[in-house]
């Protein structure tokens, strides 16, 4: 673009969620236990909470109870809690207290939790999310090698560029010599005005070549134009010539203006449209597919760069208010030459974006909110030096550009091309998941997995497939989590991110727990509380029978369901390892079980009528630390434990 680049930048969680803490009956359950038949764990870990006491399991239970249900302000409540005696917290909570805090409108906060995950998931993780930079080199890469380049016959020695559809034909801008000498020549470069010709495309193009329509061309520069798709009317550039007056602006410079001419018979009436200006330029006509809006670029005042894109609503043959395309288009740099294709992508070239040198062609979806991301086109279209003027037909794919790269025939030089490969406008990350037990690593069918934003929000909801399978699209650069839930399984959640590239599957596997960890849990006779809530095994030390400051925490639970059920009744069976003599073991088991009762009547405040205990000594060993048995201290300990099993 060596020389009309001069001349024409003269302008120069979830509602309608099913939880786990949904209650449900047991069916064919014993009628005598159905004041109890289901144990709400969140009550009992609320009643020891908030007397103060604190572990993170309980914890993490507590704030899960409500995280999963949507409560978020309870979950931001009790997952701070858990924040407060966590070193580290686990960064999958860290996430889920982030997010019950931006649900609650505690941004600040949320920031400075969220910015904990981030640096918990480490470099890679942050710099994928929200990354303000995308890898640009990486998208013209990924673009490159979607069109083939085919040479055109009728280039000049001079400018030839601007190429324009036309009932079949191309027009296009040049100031190629005709004849032996030019009439008359700019005295900028001392080379011909630019006129609009037409050439007949196809296997004859280039061998007819004539200056386009009477009327149109006069003895200055005329370029870029956009035709009706009757052909009956043509939106053109001109310097500001208008019926023979030839106006500068107040700066002295002559600048460019858009025409409109109707078709007359064999002539063409002409007339400039409104919003020229003598004092800037408006240049290069582009009209959307329904013909109701045209496109263009200016140096107008209030714009960002040096030329910026706008459009105007033509009503009949009225025209409204330019408006800008604004900053996800425009740039500090200069945007210019804009082409709306029949499938509403609008091509344009800029210096601004980042591209591969010069101005380079890029490409934008066209919705009803306004533009998608731009994309740099990528090679062969773009090169190191000028490449623009683009056009393209939607359907089959052909177009034409032009650019001032080495191997032309002149200055600017038209190229045709053919797409062999559709163009990535839009991110295209896809989620492939599966739901697998965490036990037994088989697939789980039939769950109900959502995708939800950094909001808390249900973005979009499947259900798993009988392989565990399932899958969402996503977007680029973006924070989500996916939850699954099932009946009789724990629900699971996994928070994740997008990186910035173009293309990529992601893979994510949910493992859910057999039995639901929180909330209602079936229990009957012969229970054991332990395993119902949740608790930490009731650990003695070595040859004591003490209550230790851990084990409190869990009977505290145990007299909150208690006093929940008051009909319910209580086995306390207490055991030793294998270590010692047996009748001593037994007598150390019986004194344990009596401390766990003592404990639940003197600070639980449990009715003892309701406690019964004894000691089995080493006669239910857990695993095989019998007498004789090399074990270790870890392994001798899970046998000095405390059961609470449900009698009445």
């Amino acid at each position: 673009m060596k020389y009309f680049l001069k001349l024409s930048m003269a302008f120069a969680l979830l509602a309608g969620f099913s939880g786990v803490a949904q209650e449900k009956a047991i069916e064919n359950g014993n009628e005598e236990f159905n004041d109890f038949a289901f144990i709400d764990a969140r009550e009992a870990y609320l009643a020891v909470a908030e007397e103060g006491y604190r572990d993170e399991s309980m914890l993490k239970k507590l704030g899960d109870s409500y995280y999963f249900t949507a409560d978020y302000s309870n979950a931001a409540k009790w997952y701070g809690a858990l924040y407060d005696i966590s070193d580290p917290m686990d960064p999958e909570y860290l996430y889920r207290y982030g997010l019950s805090l931006k649900s609650t409108k505690q941004y600040d906060a949320s920031d400075n939790i969220m910015e904990e995950f981030y640096a918990s998931k480490g470099q890679d993780y942050r710099a994928n999310l929200f990354a303000n930079e995308r890898n640009y080199l990486a998208e013209i890469e990924a673009q490159s090698g979607r069109f083939e380049l085919i040479n055109v016959g009728f280039n000049s020695e001079l400018s030839d560029f601007a190429p324009a559809f036309n009932q079949g034909n191309l027009v296009f801008a040049s100031n190629r010599k005709k004849g032996n000498v030019s009439k008359r020549l700019h005295d900028w470069n001392e080379q011909p005005f630019l006129d609009l010709y037409t050439v007949t495309t196809g296997k004859e193009q280039g061998n007819e070549i004539s200056k386009f329509g009477k009327g149109i061309n006069t003895k200055y520069h005329e370029s870029t134009a956009v035709f009706s798709k009757d052909g009956n009317t043509i939106y053109f550039t001109r310097n500001n010539y208008t019926e023979g007056d030839y106006k500068t602006g107040n700066n002295g410079i002559n600048h460019l203006k858009l025409y409109r001419a109707k078709k007359n018979g064999s002539d063409w009436d002409v007339e400039e449209l409104p919003f020229n200006s003598d004092d800037y330029s408006v240049a290069h006509p582009a009209l959307s597919k329904d013909g109701k809006t045209l496109y263009f670029a200016s140096d107008m005042p209030g714009g960002k760069g040096l030329s910026d894109l706008y459009k105007v609503t033509i009503s009949g043959d009225g025209f409204g208010n330019p408006v800008s395309l604004g900053d996800g288009i425009n740039t500090e740099g200069r945007e210019t030459f804009p082409f709306v294709s029949s499938k509403d992508k609008l091509y344009f070239a800029s210096d601004g974006h980042v591209g591969l040198g010069g101005l380079d062609v890029f490409v934008a979806d066209m919705t009803t909110e306004g533009f998608g991301d731009v994309y740099n086109l990528g090679r062969p279209i773009n090169s190191p030096v000028d490449d623009f003027t683009f056009v393209i037909n939607g359907t089959t794919g052909i177009g034409y550009f032009a650019s001032n790269r080495e191997g032309g025939v002149g200055d600017d030089d038209i190229y045709s091309f053919n797409r062999v490969q559709n163009l990535i406008t839009s991110c295209d990350q896809n989620l492939k998941g599966t739901v697998l037990d965490q036990n037994t690593n088989e697939a789980i069918g039939g769950a109900t997995v959502v995708l939800m934003n950094d909001e808390g929000d249900v973005l979009a909801q499947t259900v798993s497939a009988t392989d565990g399978s399932f899958g969402f699209p996503l977007n680029c650069s973006t924070q989500y989590s996916i939850r699954a839930a099932k009946e009789d399984y724990s629900t699971a959640e996994k928070a994740f991110a997008t990186s910035n590239i173009m293309s990529a599957d992601i893979s994510k596997t949910l493992f859910m727990k057999t039995g639901r960890d929180l909330g209602v849990t079936p229990a009957g006779l012969g229970a054991d509380l332990v395993n119902i809530l949740g608790l930490r095994p009731i650990y003695f030390d070595y040859d004591k029978d003490n209550i230790r400051y851990d084990a409190e925490i869990e009977l505290r639970k145990v007299a909150a369901v208690m006093k929940t059920y008051p009909t319910m009744k209580i086995d306390v069976r207490s055991h030793t390892d294998s270590r010692a003599d047996d009748a001593y073991n037994m007598d150390l088991s019986n004194r344990r079980a009596q401390s766990t009762i003592a404990w639940l009547v003197s600070n639980g405040g449990i009715d003892k009528a309701r406690l019964t205990g004894q000691g089995y000594g080493e006669t239910q060993l857990t695993n095989g630390c019998v007498n004789g048995a090399a074990c270790s201290e870890g392994a001798h300990q899970l046998n000095r434990r405390s059961e609470f099993i449900i009698v009445q």
